[in-house]
């Protein structure tokens, strides 16, 4: 089985993405990885990457799916579970022919959906030490006590792209980006559509509650 996931920035999809893994046997391929294990290995494609990434210019869907292509044909026989791609709909129409060259098909597509105000909470809470890097969240995860025993929050901080608006901005971007591929695979019935909003066990046993479900009708 094959799947892909889908989700805003901070719906939880990566967490999702781990469960499916496990529960399924499937190899999960980050596309954020396949970039970075391409560039810290310097191989052709990692290098004509950088050299777009370096001029702050986007990299080529063609690189991203050749990276892809030599990831999943590599696994044989093995499911994938397909994280962070595709994000458009030049992107889904290339992951679709590639996926027909290799001799598969995506059998279902997972939509991890949380409210937009929601969202906004979650990653506008996000707070950084300054000093030691260490992550805390105002709701979720507070400061108490400093890991490293050296302060007592007075380093903590807000990054610049964990603003309110920041993270409004980068929501609008990607629904501009993502609702067509959304649309386009419900349309195709292989959309599978899990509320994001609610304790993270809740939204883990209907997430493979979806998939099971699934995997007896194929």
């Amino acid at each position: 089985m094959n799947l892909a996931i889908l989700g805003a920035p901070g719906s939880g999809k990566g967490t999702q993405a781990e469960h499916l893994q496990r529960e399924f046997g499937l190899t999960h391929v980050a596309s954020g990885d396949l970039f970075r294990q391409h560039l810290q290995q310097q191989t052709a494609l990692g290098v004509k990457a950088g050299e777009y990434m370096a001029r702050g210019a986007l990299v080529p869907d063609e690189i991203t799916i050749a990276m892809l292509r030599e990831r999943v044909g590599g696994e044989g026989g093995t499911g994938i579970l397909l994280d962070g791609f595709p994000r458009t709909m030049e992107q889904a129409i290339a992951l679709d022919a590639m996926m027909a060259e290799l001799g598969r098909s995506i059998d279902a597509v997972l939509y991890v959906d949380v409210p937009d105000d929601v969202l906004v909470e979650r990653l506008s809470a996000r707070l950084i030490c300054r000093e030691c890097q260490a992550p805390f969240h105002r709701i979720a995860k507070p400061f108490r006590v400093c890991p490293t025993g050296r302060c007592s929050g007075e380093h903590l901080y807000q990054r610049a792209d964990d603003t309110p608006e920041t993270v409004r901005t980068r929501l609008a971007t990607y629904h501009r980006q993502t609702a067509p591929v959304i649309d386009y695979y419900g349309l195709i019935s292989l959309l599978i559509t899990v509320p994001g909003n609610g304790p993270i066990e809740d939204v883990t046993r209907a997430t493979l509650g979806a998939v099971h479900q699934r995997e007896k009708s194929l």
